[in-house]
């Protein structure tokens, strides 16, 4: 069950521009299911999300992006984000893909390339994607986006084109608590987690491997051409696994079976990461939601799909179920989930905040998600001093 608490007494709270902002953004309470208070580390009293609202009418998103990129010329919105995680932004002149592109764009983060993508993400406006086509059943449980390889977006931005009437929230938590409430709960697994990082085997093909999932040329075959033969594909793809700036810690075998050839690419990867400007550990990991669709799998609830990402502790061995499990168990205690009202979006700092998917009654074109993935100045800081934990920007290509 999601964690609730009385509404929070915020609406004091107001955000405009010292020079004089054509918009000014009020703060607003959510019912206890969308919103809470967080635990420590955070500050007390902080919420997720803070929820936005302008104090007017506005009926001009040149308005809105202008006003969003005054704000950001002292990095008022980044500010906040890495305080509380998770903005919410509601009542705003967004109507399809373009305007949330240019919404988005207003923050003035670099867009994500994204390398080694496990999802279907077509291009629908710039730098915006379906956020998930996984069918309307899957639930999608919280992680941070892309923990299962060393690219990862720091900024996540998800548009509702359209909301279902049942079901189809979108979770949200705080890593820097789950860390927190690990530590002290199961320190021996946040011990093991620091002194050996994980193994992320990602499994890719030639041909979709489930509703919603990519390809092996959606994931590195940018450079691909018609009339390339097997072995130019085979180094184009491997060119731009390299790019991961990994060295020994990425290595990759490819493979024959039923489903036909594909790719096992094998990360060695760091899941204690800490925040820019704090230093505080946070867990950036999906170790919960990879435990939660093992079980869907394994129970036949329907509601889960074969994981193309396998989880290992770092030298290999089996990550016993009963950390895993208790993850979960302080994930259900301190997540809400967020019910779409159309027009709403919502905006992670992903190093600091995690999210997800739950099902949703109806048909599945009753739900439309768009997403927006930005870089920030750095990837999400190691933890550890070994060499498999240090994870850099993916170089240029």
């Amino acid at each position: 069950m999601a964690a609730s608490v009385a509404p929070l007494q915020i609406s004091s709270l107001r955000i405009a521009d010292t020079a004089g902002s054509a918009v000014a953004f009020e703060a607003f309470d959510l019912p206890s299911s969308n919103q809470r208070l967080l635990g420590p580390p955070h500050p007390p009293k902080t919420q997720i999300p803070l929820a936005l609202r302008p104090t007017e009418n506005v009926t001009s998103l040149d308005t809105v992006v202008s006003t969003i990129e005054a704000l950001q010329r002292d990095n008022t919105l980044t500010k906040l984000l890495a305080r509380h995680g998770t903005l919410l932004f509601r009542n705003l002149p967004i109507r399809d893909a373009t305007d949330f592109s240019k919404f988005a764009h207003a923050f003035a983060y670099k867009p994500h390339e994204i390398i080694g993508i496990v999802v279907d993400r077509p291009l629908l406006a710039p730098n915006v994607a379906p956020a998930n086509e996984a069918p309307k059943e899957v639930r999608i449980y919280n992680h941070n986006e892309s923990p299962q390889v060393p690219h990862a977006p720091e900024y996540i931005f998800f548009y509702a084109q359209k909301a279902p009437r049942k079901g189809g929230e979108t979770p949200i938590s705080s890593s820097l608590e789950l860390f927190h409430r690990a530590q002290a709960e199961v320190p021996e697994f946040i011990d093991l987690l620091a002194e050996k990082g994980i193994l992320s085997k990602v499994t890719y093909h030639v041909e979709r491997q489930y509703v919603g999932g990519s390809t092996l040329k959606a994931a590195f075959g940018k450079e691909i051409r018609d009339g390339d033969d097997e072995e130019t594909r085979r180094k184009k793809i491997e060119a731009q696994i390299t790019r991961y700036g990994r060295g020994e810690h990425t290595t990759w075998e490819w493979t024959e079976d039923e489903r036909g050839k594909g790719l096992v690419l094998t990360h060695r990867l760091p899941v204690i990461r800490t925040q820019s400007g704090t230093n505080l550990p946070t867990l950036f990991t999906g170790l919960a939601a990879y435990y939660k669709n093992t079980l869907e799998v394994q129970n036949e609830t329907g509601a889960g799909r074969k994981n193309a990402a396998h989880q290992y502790f770092g030298d290999g061995t089996q990550i016993p179920q009963k950390y895993l499990a208790h993850l979960a168990k302080i994930t259900d205690e301190i997540r809400v989930l967020h019910k779409w009202q159309e027009g709403d979006v919502l905006v992670y700092d992903n190093v600091v905040a995690q999210h997800g998917r739950e099902p949703w009654e109806g048909e599945q074109s009753d739900r439309v998600i768009l997403a927006s993935l930005f870089d920030g100045e750095s990837v999400p800081g190691a933890y550890g001093f070994g060499d498999w934990a240090q994870v850099v920007q993916a170089s240029e290509g």
